[in-house]
Order: C-alpha cells, then sequence, then structure tokens
C-alpha cells in the first residue's frame, strides 16, 4: 500500500477523486459530515447519495473524524463548496504539518475581499509556514469520472513535487494529469467558467440560436481572460483545460449543476424553485455576485455576466441577455 491520502468532501467530486487514488493503490480517506453517511459508504461500498452507480474501491475508508482521515496523510484534496472552506480548514489546523501537501479541487471565490480558494487555505493556515498548495481543475464532470470515460486534468502549483504526486495520485488509462505554474490563473478559469455555465444553460432554455452561442461563448472566454488579466493570471492559461476545456465542457452538458440552474431560470422557474431543482450547490451563482461586486468596484464591463445577474436579481427581461451584448460598446473581437 502506497502513502496515505485524505479527501475532505464526500459529494460528487469528492467521491471520485477518493476512488481515483484508491484504485492506484493508495490508502485513502474520504471525510464526510456525518457518522451515518460514512457508516454507509463503507458497508455498501457506495456513496448512495451521490453516485449509486459507482463501486467504490476497498481502499477508501469513509470517516467523519478529522483526525483520523488527515493522521498521517501525505496528501490532502478538498473539495467542499467554497462557502464551507474556511471552517473545513480550521478544523485541519492541528492535525498536519509544513509537510502536508494540500490541494483546492473547489471551484468558487469568497468575496469582500475577493480571494481564490488556495489564498483561503493559505490565509487560514498561516501559522504552518513554507505549506505547500495546489488546485486541480479542467472539464471534470463527476459522473463521466465515475463511468471511467476519458477525461484530463490540471494541477498547478509552484512546487514540482505536489504536481508530480498529484500525478501518481490520479492518473489512470482513462484520467490524464496535465501540469501548469499559474495558479491563480487555474483556479479564476475554473471558478468564472460556471458563471458562463449558467448563462449558456440559461440561454440554450430560451433558444437564442447556435449562431448567439457560438457567439456568447467566445465572448465568455473574453471576460474571463479580461478579469483574470486584471488578478495577475496569464491569460494562456484560459486557452487550456482549466479555461476553454472546462468552459466548453460545462456549458454544454446538462450534467453541469451550474447548466441546469441557468437552464430552468430560463424555463421560468424562479431562483428559489431552480436551486431546489438542481438539488446540490451551484458554485456559479455564489461566483456571479462576488464578482459582479469587484468589477464594481474596478470598474470594468463584463457585458454578459451584468446581464445575466440583472436578470437573475433584479428581475431584468429574458432578453436584456443578448441586447446588452449586442448594444455594447466594446467591439473589439480579440485582446489577448
Amino acid at each position: 500500500m502506497s502513502k496515505k491520502i485524505a479527501v475532505l468532501g464526500g459529494g460528487s467530486f469528492g467521491t471520485v477523486l477518493a476512488n481515483q487514488a484508491a484504485q492506484n493503490n493508495f490508502q485513502t480517506y474520504l471525510w464526510v459530515k456525518d457518522t451515518e453517511h460514512a457508516l454507509r459508504i463503507n458497508s455498501e461500498g457506495k456513496n448512495m447519495k451521490y453516485h449509486p452507480e459507482l463501486s467504490l474501491s476497498p481502499n477508501i475508508i469513509a470517516s467523519e473524524k478529522m483526525d483520523e482521515v488527515l493522521k498521517d496523510a501525505s496528501l490532502i484534496f478538498i473539495a467542499t463548496p467554497s462557502k464551507t472552506i474556511r471552517s473545513v480548514v480550521q478544523r485541519m489546523k492541528d492535525f498536519i504539518t509544513n509537510e502536508t501537501l494540500i490541494v483546492s479541487c473547489t471551484k468558487g471565490l469568497e468575496g469582500d475581499p475577493c480571494m481564490t480558494i488556495s489564498e483561503i487555505i493559505l490565509d487560514e493556515l498561516s501559522e504552518h509556514q513554507g505549506i505547500t498548495i495546489g488546485a486541480l481543475s479542467g472539464p471534470n464532470l463527476a459522473r463521466e469520472i465515475a463511468q471511467k470515460k476519458t477525461a484530463g486534468a490540471v494541477i498547478a502549483s509552484a512546487s514540482s513535487v505536489l504536481r508530480a504526486e498529484v500525478d501518481k495520485a490520479l492518473s489512470s488509462e482513462n484520467f490524464k494529469i496535465f501540469m501548469s505554474e499559474d495558479m491563480q490563473g487555474v483556479e479564476l478559469a475554473g471558478a468564472l467558467k460556471n458563471i458562463y455555465a449558467i448563462i449558456s444553460g440559461y440561454c440554450h432554455a430560451v433558444d437564442v440560436g447556435e449562431n448567439a452561442i457560438g457567439l456568447i461563448l467566445t465572448r465568455a472566454l473574453a471576460e474571463m481572460g479580461q478579469f483574470a488579466k486584471i488578478k495577475g493570471a496569464s491569460f494562456s492559461t484560459f486557452l487550456g483545460l482549466a479555461g476553454v476545456g472546462d468552459l466548453v465542457a460545462t456549458c454544454f452538458s446538462k450534467l453541469s449543476r451550474n447548466y441546469q440552474l441557468g437552464w430552468a431560470l430560463g424555463n421560468g422557474l424562479t431562483l428559489k424553485e431552480a436551486k431546489e431543482t438542481v438539488g446540490q450547490v451551484a458554485e456559479g451563482l455564489n461566483t456571479l455576485e462576488i464578482v459582479q461586486a469587484e468589477i464594481d468596484d474596478l470598474d470594468i464591463k463584463m457585458p454578459l455576466l451584468e446581464a445575466m445577474h440583472g436578470i437573475i436579481y433584479k428581475k431584468n427581461e429574458k432578453n436584456s441577455l443578448l441586447k446588452q451584448l449586442i448594444m455594447h460598446s466594446d467591439n473589439v473581437d480579440v485582446k489577448f
């Protein structure tokens, strides 16, 4: 048995990550929120709540006890919703060392001030000098990974050691790991594309047409890159898996929670009804509010994002999204 790996978060993505590592002969501990959930996973060999179709590796042990999950773990994947990241990391503090490798797998942001998930983790673990951190992102619809359909992800970190360890833990004949040093770009790409997946689902629901979808996706990439450049990221990162790859996969997939939310809104459901229909956290909604507040402060324009924010929170008309895009003064195609 290889080194111990811990995955924090027993949702859709956390479960498939744990299974990837366990199938690579790592003793893998999966942290879940309650005792009953842990007992069911261990007794049934499945996470019936999120992946009833997936038989889990016997190398996975689920537990609600943070100390048990983290003890002696050399590599930790954090795959919990963005709104719980701080509380989860606070609980980690006493069970890790400066040598522990930590990977953020959550595609979201925190607002006031705007922070990526890795920045939140570093903020909470400031007393652990020299902690090594990375971010995993890409077109990773959890159900398809569970079904062993071909997929890839990018691990971004300044540490070549961390990148190599993630590669060992997750690579398989169906799952390819690529490398990057632009953690800011990879995290922003993963968070921002969720907003545009909502927009895409909405636009498909209101049947804007294929030409308009092509227009929307390319302008989405331009808006994402503009925001990321101001935040110090490299635009070239947005041409890779975490950017274009994830954007295309999420904006055309009915497996995407964010697409599902947009689709529900486009079909006339209220925000409350749409969230209930999706059933799981759609990170793009929180990210939309954070980025809207941020661009107001930075005085930059992101017409698609602003229009979707207006439709959801100001009850603007359905056609205001395309109208704002067409009427906006920006007519430069490629800026980067």
